[in-house]
């Protein structure tokens, strides 16, 4: 998430975290198929309770609901900078990109629906939705060197809508058995913690730091028990938060997210046995969801980009070439982290569907990665032979 920072460390950047990511997934697929899968899977089941609440998650479910809500809160905080001080905080920025995430949602729900619709796997249409703008952006730092500003900015406007669908989704379409009052109060919790963080910005007091960490636990718990996805909890958490202390945890939780939290939750959410089955009996998810992300996504946000660029209002940013919409649309094919979670979600009931569901995101994100790697390495080419004929 986030624009490109220069930093000393390698994981405040953008290339080095998609790299992580990506082995992180892959060790975890190769281990799970190893005869190291029985060990490994007996600690990720192993349940780890929190006397007195009724919280009792497996490991892998700490890492996926509880790790993962401080990614969540990361982004929660970036979404509210982009929508207030950035590239979407005004009705003119927003409405272009906004148009062609629409696609970039629509096409691939559509195509999923046609190959996987039937009533066993229908509920895993939101999983080809979702961009990894992490990865995305690494994709265009190793490759786009070159290309127009222009094109980070639409892909970046383009992969925060996405998130904000993507966290709609978990909390709405995946909630269970709401527990209301637990709720209301997780809610009484973030206002807390919202005072609390405006208070942290006039004087900075540790001691309301500490507060705002345990008033921060405290509201995961209750949403945890709400019925409500636990990472919700990171998302309001993140949103409420006083721009200044927002901005300070943003940058402190940063390369803890990127080297830590999200390569370990690749690394499970990735660790599932390779089925021994031909194309053929392959499960509808797994070819819908491989299908619908580097596929539904490129056809998707390229037309509606299209679309959006030809009926853009006066004084909008000149309209992007349609070979640039086409390297966007592949970038936002790369579904990974939130598809990873949203494929979890959708197929919590049925282990064997979920785990052809993982591999379609892990396949379609890999096409869709060596789609775009190829598109934006000539596009950017393109740019660089015309800089140095006109130089």
């Amino acid at each position: 998430m986030g624009g490109m920072r220069i930093s000393a460390n390698p994981l405040r950047g953008q290339q080095f975290p998609a790299i992580l990511l990506l082995v992180a997934a892959g060790l975890g697929l190769l281990l799970a198929n190893l005869p190291t899968h029985g060990p490994l899977a007996a600690v990720l089941d192993f349940h780890i309770p929190v006397p007195g609440t009724g919280i009792d998650l497996s490991v892998a479910h700490w890492v996926s609901d509880g790790l993962l809500a401080i990614f969540f809160l990361v982004v929660a905080v970036e979404l509210r900078h982009e929508l207030t001080h950035g590239e979407l905080d005004s009705p003119r920025k927003a409405l272009q990109p906004a148009i062609a995430a629409a696609g970039g949602i629509v096409v691939p729900i559509a195509a999923y629906l046609l190959i996987a619709g039937e009533s066993a796997t229908a509920t895993g249409w939101p999983i080809p939705t979702a961009t990894d703008i992490a990865f995305a952006l690494g994709v265009l730092a190793m490759f786009g060197r070159g290309l127009p500003s222009g094109v980070r900015v639409f892909l970046l406007a383009l992969a925060i809508l996405d998130d904000i669908i993507g966290i709609i989704f978990i909390a709405v379409l995946f909630a269970r058995d709401v527990q209301w009052l637990l709720l209301a109060l997780a809610v009484v919790a973030v206002v807390a913690f919202a005072l609390l963080s405006r208070l942290l910005h006039e004087n900075g007091h540790v001691a309301i730091a500490i507060a705002m960490g345990v008033v921060g636990i405290i509201t995961w718990g209750l949403v945890a028990a709400s019925g409500i996805h636990a990472t919700i909890a990171g998302v309001m958490l993140g949103l409420v938060m006083s721009p200044v202390p927002a901005g300070r945890a943003r940058h402190a939780l940063e390369p803890t997210v990127n080297g830590a939290i999200l390569p370990l939750f690749a690394f499970v959410a990735a660790f599932v046995v390779i089925p021994s089955l031909s194309p053929s009996e392959l499960s509808p998810a797994f070819w819908g969801i491989a299908v619908a992300l580097p596929v539904g996504k490129i056809v998707g946000i390229s037309l509606f980009g299209w679309v959006a660029m030809r009926i853009r209002p006066k004084g909008s940013e000149p309209a992007l070439p349609f070979a640039d919409l086409l390297s966007a649309g592949a970038l936002g094919g790369i579904g990974f982290t939130v598809s990873l979670l949203l494929a979890n979600l959708a197929f919590a009931s049925d282990d064997s569907v979920r785990d052809q569901a993982i591999l379609g995101v892990l396949v379609g994100s890999l096409v869709a990665l060596a789609l775009s790697g190829v598109i934006v390495s000539l596009r950017a080419r393109w740019y660089r032979q015309v800089a140095a004929a006109t130089s």
